[in-house]
């Protein structure tokens, strides 16, 4: 596609009403989730859901959803730098924004987590790079200085031209990125439903989906709540980009459970999983399976239900489904007791050999909204400050083809002789 013009940039109008209404309702959410990791923090973690045996609980979903969306918002940006595509480019400076407010936030949920957020000083000096969790500290604090520099050249008139060797890097770092994530759970043997060399590719598809689908969120929103053109032309290439995402990483979650299959020593984890007439089931083919792909799939495909609203709806939904799937992979695996003597039944009074039970606490789901709300106001209160969005994403000034047709057009219609009196 032909290089398009200069497109005007401007701040998000902040004195809007919805806009202050949004941002209000972003930090209470944000100072509620404050208030429920302190909560959490000085009474101890029985006031939560968790227990000795599943010891990540809902905050590290909605952590692990962040941080795994933030690399695949980054994709927009990728898809203009990286592989040339000039239609993107102008939705690339959100792209980047957006990607670092997921991490942040999610990285948040993450260090109020802990009980102890002062150790992360102690993970951050002392490294263990034998460790899968110290090597994603590396990746994760990297991915904040490469798309900043990403970011600084694609904003900079003088440097935005070379912007394709930070966005290549950018590019890479992600991936690996995302890989690293995935590897937390591959790398983990003592677990049955963890332990898998598809979870790296899974990952990776699931941040692409859930990235995609945060970001046509927040592009629509802003573009309707400051009443700016939005064209079908960018619209469309979203919708098919979420379609591809969304089959692929359905596709990649059965491989999983199909694979675990074929090993003799984990059918009954998948059995547990994905056919027990239990919680975790449901929500596999319930939300993650229905909600989260069979829907949206179904309002992106079928041409007479496309329009903005139906792309928003389809998008939220994959969201929905998305926190389902990290949801069965994080707590349903812990679920599932860990196989202490193989071929053997074991039974003690530490609940050995017994299925773990679990039921999400309120300050947990409180804390893990306070990530999602800190990304939205990072998000938000950026593109009132700096120039983040064109004035315009209408197809006449994104896409060459139909600037031409326009034009032509126009051209027919003055060329047409004046009616008789």
């Amino acid at each position: 596609m032909a290089n398009l013009p200069d497109l005007v940039y401007q701040e998000i109008n902040s004195k809007r009403p919805c806009f202050r209404a949004a941002v209000v309702i972003l930090g209470l959410i944000f100072l509620i989730g404050l208030g429920a990791a302190y909560y959490m923090e000085h009474s101890g973690h029985w006031v939560t859901g968790m227990s000795n045996e599943v010891v990540w609980g809902m905050p590290h979903v909605f952590a692990v959803f962040l941080i795994v969306a933030a690399s695949g918002a980054l994709n927009v940006a990728s898809i203009g730098s990286v592989f040339g595509k000039s239609v993107y480019k102008p939705l690339a400076p959100l792209s980047a924004l957006l990607a670092l407010a997921l991490l942040a936030g999610g990285l948040a949920v993450l260090v109020l987590d802990l009980g102890r957020p002062d150790r992360l000083i102690v993970a951050m000096s002392h490294f263990n790079f034998k460790s899968i969790f110290a090597a994603n500290i590396i990746l994760y604090t990297g991915f904040f200085g490469i798309v900043l520099v990403y970011l600084w050249f694609m904003m900079d008139r003088r440097l935005k031209s070379k912007s394709s060797g930070p966005g290549t890097f950018a590019f890479i770092w992600r991936l690996v990125l995302t890989t690293g994530t995935g590897s937390i759970f591959g790398f983990l043997v003592a677990r049955e439903a963890y332990s898998s060399a598809v979870m790296a590719p899974l990952f990776i598809a699931m941040s692409l989906s859930f990235g995609t689908a945060l970001f046509i969120l927040v592009m629509l929103a802003a573009y309707t709540m400051d009443r700016r053109p939005l064209g079908v032309v960018i619209t469309e290439r979203l919708r098919v980009l979420l379609a591809v995402f969304v089959a692929a990483t359905a596709y990649l979650a059965l491989l999983q459970h199909v694979t675990a299959a074929y090993w003799a020593g984990r059918v009954e984890v998948v059995d547990f999983l994905l056919f027990g007439s239990g919680f975790y089931s449901f929500h596999f083919w319930g939300v993650q399976m229905g909600i989260g792909t069979f829907f949206p799939l179904m309002l992106t495909l079928v041409p007479r239900m496309r329009s903005h609203g139906t792309l928003a709806f389809a998008s939220f939904l994959v969201v929905i489904g998305g926190l389902a799937q990290v949801f069965i992979i994080i707590i349903g695996g812990q679920a599932w007791p860990l196989t202490l003597f193989p071929g053997y039944e074991v039974e003690s009074s530490f609940f050995d050999g017994v299925v773990h039970g679990y039921s999400p606490s309120l300050p947990e789901i409180l804390l893990g909204l306070g990530g999602f709300a800190l990304a939205l106001l990072i998000v938000a209160l950026g593109t009132a400050i700096l120039r983040f969005l064109p004035v315009s994403l209408a197809d006449a000034e994104i896409d060459p083809h139909a600037r031409k047709h326009q034009a032509e057009t126009k051209d027919e219609e003055e060329a047409e002789p004046a009616p008789a009196a």
